[in-house]
């Protein structure tokens, strides 16, 4: 394999993994662990991954893939967590949906409820399940992010403060160590608290590969979470983070 490509695919490993040591890379690659670690240390000196001992994560960055890039992430997975998280919403209820690949897909499985208002900062959460019988759809103003139709800006988070809703359905970036939930645009991570504060209950929909990735912002603490909704590949550490702080975690 020439060495560019193989340093694009260690890149493409971390961008879908956040992290991974360096015989976990030379594994999927079919490289020794050596060429790995030089490969590691060059990509490091060009600001693309963060080097530490035993292995190596990407870089925060600044922004986010674009939604269609991320939708076909973890696909599988995140259709799981979405029909696991709609199984939680009854009828007659006002649900708050942030933008995002996997609470799109809690939005999808929401068709064949009934009674339902759905308020998302969404355009394209919006726009697909618009039809949906049963179902009331708002949206608030602001400005349209380009990269994924998130709805940004004060008049968002004005039109949210008007309402007390039963649920708000969240994402995050990443989720770090810390407990921390992470993204990468200030002015979304603002509407997303505005959902979170004034929510009676809060459900982050998160894949397992969000723990311990990189995001620049913090929405919040994990403790401010009622129920976390992942998959079966959840770690120990992540389960006993949310034992501690008494969030249900549901596996998918």
């Amino acid at each position: 394999m020439k060495v560019e490509k193989r340093r694009d695919e260690i890149v493409g490993l971390l961008t879908r993994k956040g992290h991974a040591t360096v015989q976990g890379v030379a594994d999927a690659l079919g490289m020794t662990p050596q060429t790995i670690r030089r490969d590691l240390t060059v990509l490091a000196q060009e600001n693309k991954v963060v080097r530490y001992h035993g292995g190596a994560s990407l870089l925060a960055g600044i922004e986010y893939t674009s939604f269609e890039a991320r939708q076909n992430i973890s696909f599988g997975r995140k259709t799981r967590i979405g029909a696991a998280c709609a199984a939680l919403i009854p009828d007659n209820v006002v649900v708050m949906i942030n933008s995002g690949t996997t609470t799109a897909a809690v939005a999808w499985a929401l068709d064949g409820h009934n009674g339902l208002r759905i308020i998302t900062d969404s355009v394209k959460i919006s726009d697909e399940i618009k039809g949906f019988s049963g179902i009331d759809v708002m949206v608030p103003g602001g400005r349209v992010r380009a990269s994924d139709g998130a709805i940004v800006g004060h008049k968002a988070i004005e039109f949210i403060s008007q309402f007390r809703p039963d649920f708000a359905i969240i994402g995050a970036a990443a989720i770090a160590r810390d407990g921390s939930l992470l993204d990468y645009d200030i002015a979304e991570v603002s509407v997303v608290r505005a959902m979170m504060a004034h929510a009676r209950n809060v459900i982050l929909c998160a894949d397992s590969e969000k723990f311990q990735k990189m995001a620049p912002v913090r929405i919040a603490g994990l403790a401010e979470v009622d129920v976390l909704v992942t998959d079966a590949r959840c770690s120990e550490v992540l389960r006993q983070m949310c034992q501690a702080a008494k969030v249900r975690v549901i596996e998918a």
